[in-house]
C-alpha cells in the first residue's frame, strides 16, 4: 500500500481552487442574469398541456 502525504500547501492549493471555481461559478450566474434582463426576458416558465 502506497502512503500519500497530504500537506497542508496541497489543502490550500485545493481550498484556492474552490474558491476560484465559487467565484467564476457566480460571475457566470451574474452575467446570465444581466443578458436576460437585457434581453428583456423574465423567468422562462413553460406551461403544457394535453390536447385531447
Amino acid at each position: 500500500m502506497t502512503l500519500t502525504v497530504y500537506t497542508i500547501e496541497m489543502a490550500y492549493a485545493h481550498m484556492r481552487s474552490m474558491q476560484e471555481q465559487a467565484h467564476r461559478s457566480r460571475v457566470r450566474k451574474a452575467a446570465a442574469t444581466t443578458r436576460q434582463e437585457a434581453a428583456g426576458e423574465g423567468r422562462a416558465t413553460t406551461i403544457r398541456t394535453k390536447r385531447r
